[in-house]
């Protein structure tokens, strides 16, 4: 990998738009070692409003002369899921480190194809599950590792949401657009959850769903269910639904002797339920909310540490939703 300093990895971002402006964006410059250095949007107007705004110096509106930079050492795919696929393989291509925003791509099949392009140049590949690095959920990671609720049998996960004023209008939304995000909101949602579960518990064995559109307001599904096992013999259940009354967002993992409880999206405590007691604890996120993931990714870079959230992991989280969706 080339840097133009020991200690220090030039970043350039595909797509601007809102997940950069607040969540990851920032994180990058925040990061000792890092430094974002260029950004892409095909709308040059939007570019360089986000580049004056943020103080970076480079701005791009076409992809593959970003990609092709010598002063970019790295680069971060922010895109729509649908353009993940072809601007990773560009960026393998040319032989420099990757983060690709989650979901990493809309099928399974394009994620095994990235991760082995990757694999071919002994490229780091990183995803941006990011809650696998956030305190909140490490906290309950660490209570499974310490084994405070016995041996795991089995974790459930209920979702569900009314439809926003934007389903309702029918204006157009990429992420309920089934040619760009075939199972809607859970493309963009579940697979945050379906990741971290796979993070707790290992990764599935095998899993059944069903998902179809209950309300007509647009093409993709909105409303799926699945079950499954782990390949440790833990089972697991979910149902994710975005056009109900209830907004509902509850994790519950039970073991042999006691339960812990969270929410995947909502600033809730995380409980610990043991016979003995019930331990709750609010822990918050940090500004921007990435910065764990983004910190864990240069301290992978340039100390070779292990970072929880690469392609091999994503791809993994992908072939869970392609089961659920009924494509694989």
């Amino acid at each position: 990998m080339t840097t133009h300093g020991k200690n220090q990895i030039r970043w350039g971002i595909i797509g601007c738009g809102d997940v950069t402006e607040v969540k990851s964006g920032p994180a990058y410059q925040q990061t000792a070692g890092f430094e974002l250095v260029a950004v892409m949007r095909r709308n040059g107007k939007k570019a360089r409003d986000y580049a004056r705004r943020h103080g970076v110096p480079k701005v791009y509106t076409d992809a593959s002369e970003l990609i092709a930079d010598p002063e970019v050492d790295a680069v971060y795919i922010a895109t729509p899921p649908d353009q993940h696929h072809i601007y990773a393989l560009m960026v393998a291509a040319v032989g420099k480190p990757c983060c690709i925003e989650k979901p990493m791509a809309p099928t399974y099949a394009e994620c095994v194809e990235i991760c082995s392009a990757f694999e071919a140049k002994n490229l780091p590949l990183f995803v941006a599950y990011y809650r696998r690095t956030l305190p909140r959920f490490t906290k309950i990671r660490g209570w499974l590792e310490r084994g405070l609720i016995g041996d795991v049998r089995h974790v459930s996960w209920q979702f569900s949401k009314p439809p926003s004023a934007q389903d309702l209008s029918g204006e157009p939304n990429w992420r309920t657009d089934k040619q760009i995000a075939a199972g809607g909101y859970f493309d963009d949602l579940a697979s945050h959850g379906l990741d971290l579960i796979a993070f707790y518990l290992g990764d599935f064995k095998d899993v059944s769903g069903l998902a179809t559109n209950q309300q007509g307001l647009y093409s993709s599904h909105d409303a799926l269910t699945a079950c499954w096992v782990h390949e440790s013999g833990i089972t697991g259940s979910g149902s994710w639904n975005f056009g109900s009354a209830l907004n509902q967002d509850h994790v519950q993992i039970l073991g042999s002797q006691g339960s812990i409880e969270f929410s995947v999206f909502d600033e809730a405590p995380v409980r610990l339920t043991t016979e003995a007691k019930t331990i709750e604890v609010t822990i918050e996120h940090p500004n921007p909310v990435q910065l764990p993931h983004v910190e864990a990714m240069r301290d992978s870079l340039l100390k070779n540490e292990k970072h929880p959230g690469i392609g091999k992991t994503a791809a993994h989280t992908a072939w869970v939703m392609d089961r659920i969706l009924g494509r694989i």
